[in-house]
């Protein structure tokens, strides 16, 4: 098919029934008019103007050679768009989307056949609108999203409390502040300024308010009802990223309505995430959107219900370009037959099921709490320090197994599991485990990893406080990964019970009494699979190139003040100083983040995360500085956050926020 030429419209009003006018951009296929052509929907409150148009110009010019028009709309109280935010995924938010997506219908270069897209929030919202059956969607493609918003997204994990809340909280709130482009909007820029900032939520204290897996996550957690989407899915996410887990959940939930794609990546879109191997995302994509949004007979449907890549031992590295490994598929996705491992009377992890009836053998354990540093983020953006680093440095406060070095390579696909029987003397506590690579020169490779909060080890809607002293056995599903451990390599199974500064630490710090007799490891195998070659990007450079005025940097450190007793986790990320060669939009977003903890003490935890932005367009610029922070007591979580507004140099905006909200003990 030759590429047909396209027109991009900046700026598009689209005016919602209750007045709201939302903004925006779309690539339209020439002659559409004459012969209506399918469209994508991404709905995002990422601001098209500039937070996602390097990536936006990566795709959708590509969508418009084929014939598909692209339409990129920011949610209200963001970008160009009118109104506040009113929250994260918010029936307000589905049901503009459900209102978008008819008024895409209705156009007339639309043939009426619309299918919606998106990474992470447009993810997220793509399977929700999904679920919600608005009769014009067709098809949906989601990248680095989740089935179940209280345990896979950057809030909670099995009860335990993420960073990542706060952190998400600050750049939400980073994001909302800033204003719209008078360019687009006009005089009013200044007035819808100040109504964002004057009533912008703090998302961290609605976050904060649901401890547990109440109805509040169960809303647009599709895992509550897989079967209200009735539509194709193609499903994405990167073994890199936190989202690892979703396409195979999906493919079970879904069944054949649902593919399965998933790389070496981090939180990227395929055709320029890292590391490599990439994937050629926009023939995907074509191809996808060609079969459920024209009928075009070529196949899509019948791709393998799960295509993923089998890392090969990848070295923990201060950056990591290149994952080796290999493609593989599988026809049918159903739950790996799992190959088990127990603890020997040596303390060696072996194959084989726990010896039944066998003595109690109770090691106890209490990780230091600054144990974690070398986890990484939970969201990664980048290939470098983002990513879990060497494990030596975690397993040395971990109480850890491992097998004899293997005599040939064995590989996985799927969610681990561990079953143990343990003791805690206080009602609340965390256990985090991981499965670690040993390459034969020590070197440890993080391949998955769970935690628990033990009061949720039978459920995150109604915990249960442990009863001191008194045995349980738990069972913690840890992260899916696709992995193949080579031969001389060692399997490690690594216990503690702190995992900072990616999991927040109960108010107490008891430790656990562990029966390693009783400990059972399942690793999902690979079982039957077809090996092919995955198409890489036909162009292996897909973002445009904006005009430099300062570079990017990133730093990050630990820092250990043997004096104080404290240690320190530092973030600084500096996107640089761009600007867009069409519009002379100049933006650069400046985050320094630091965690901090007594090593002994679970209530000298604190966290801070400032965010500077910056626009500029010649003789005009504005800025905002915003701070959120989380510290605690015993029985309370301490949050508060503020934003200043700046129009060249006058400051013309200030507020603070300030609350208290009880902790969940139980």
């Amino acid at each position: 098919m030759s590429e047909r030429s396209f027109t991009v419209i900046e700026n598009q009003w689209i005016t919602l029934k209750d007045g709201t006018r939302l903004a925006a951009r779309i690539w339209m296929p020439a002659g559409a008019e004459a012969d209506p052509v399918p469209a994508v929907f991404e709905f995002l409150p990422y601001r098209k103007r500039d937070g996602t148009s390097a990536r936006d110009e990566s795709t959708y010019p590509v969508f418009a050679a084929a014939g598909i028009a692209g339409v990129r709309v920011d949610i209200r109280g963001s970008g160009e768009s009118d109104g506040v935010i009113d929250g994260e995924y918010t029936e307000l938010e589905l049901a503009n989307a459900c209102e978008l997506i008819a008024w895409i219908a209705d156009q007339p270069w639309s043939n009426g056949n619309i299918g919606m897209m998106g990474i992470s929030w447009g993810g997220f919202n793509s399977l929700q609108v999904a679920a919600l059956r608005p009769p014009a969607l067709k098809a949906v493609i989601s990248i680095a999203s989740t089935t179940d918003r209280y345990n896979d997204d950057i809030h909670y994990k099995n009860g335990c409390h993420l960073s990542a809340q706060l952190s998400w909280a600050a750049t939400m709130l980073a994001y909302q502040s800033r204003p719209p482009d008078p360019d687009v909007v006009g005089s009013r820029w200044i007035e819808m300024w100040m109504e964002r900032l004057e009533n912008e939520p703090f998302f961290m204290e609605e976050w904060l308010s649901h401890q547990r897996r109440d109805a509040f996550w169960k809303h647009g957690s599709i895992a509550e009802d897989f079967a209200a989407i009735e539509i194709p899915t193609l499903v994405i996410a990167g073994w890199a990223d936190g989202y690892r887990n979703t396409p195979l959940l999906a493919a079970e939930g879904l069944g054949q309505n649902s593919k399965a794609l998933i790389g070496p990546w981090v939180h990227k879109y395929p055709h320029f995430a890292w590391p490599k191997p990439r994937a050629d995302f926009h023939g995907e994509a074509i191809a996808f959107w060609n079969r459920w949004l024209r009928g075009e007979k070529n196949g899509a449907e019948d791709l393998p219900q799960v295509r993923a890549y089998i890392l090969d031992g990848p070295k923990p590295a201060p950056r990591r370009d290149l994952d080796p490994g290999t493609w593989v598929s599988k026809r049918r996705w159903a739950k790996p037959d799992m190959q088990c491992f127990y603890v020997d009377q040596f303390g060696a992890l072996v194959e084989g099921m726990p010896i039944p009836q066998a003595p109690p053998h109770e090691v106890y354990l209490k990780s230091p709490l600054d144990t974690g540093t070398a986890a990484g983020e939970w969201f990664t953006l980048k290939p470098d320090a983002e990513l879990a680093g060497d494990q030596r440095v975690d397993d040395a406060g971990s109480l850890t197994f491992e097998t004899l070095p293997l005599g040939q390579a064995q590989a996985f696909l799927g969610q681990p599991e561990l079953t143990v029987t343990l003791r805690s003397e206080a009602k609340l506590a965390n256990l985090c485990a991981r499965i670690v690579d040993v390459h034969p020169d020590g070197a440890a490779t993080r391949v998955s990893f769970g935690v628990v909060n033990l009061a949720h080890r039978d459920g995150n809607a109604d915990p249960q406080p442990l009863k001191p002293g008194e045995p349980v056995t738990i069972r913690l599903e840890l992260d899916a990964c696709g992995y193949s451990f080579g031969e001389g390599h060692r399997i490690r199974l690594s216990l503690s019970t702190a995992y900072w500064p990616t999991v927040l630490p109960p108010p107490t710090d008891p430790g656990l009494t562990l029966d390693i007799a009783s400990l059972g490891l399942a690793m999902p195998k690979l079982g039957e699979h077809d090996v092919f070659e995955m198409k890489q990007p036909n162009n292996p450079d897909p973002l445009p190139n904006y005009i430099e005025h300062a570079p990017a940097e990133t730093k990050r450190s630990v820092t250990r003040d043997l004096s104080a007793n404290r240690t320190d986790y530092r973030i600084r990320e500096d996107t640089g100083l761009f600007e867009h060669p069409d519009t002379g939009l100049a933006t650069r977003q400046l985050r320094e983040e630091i965690w901090s903890i007594k090593p002994d003490d679970p209530l000298s935890l604190t966290g801070a995360a400032t965010w500077t932005c910056d626009m500029q367009r010649e003789s005009w610029s504005v800025r905002t500085v915003s701070t959120s922070r989380i510290a605690c007591t015993a029985t309370d979580w301490l949050i508060s956050a503020s934003v200043r507004a700046y129009e060249g140099e006058r400051q013309v905006f200030e507020k603070t926020f300030e609350k208290v909200i009880a902790r969940d003990l139980m």
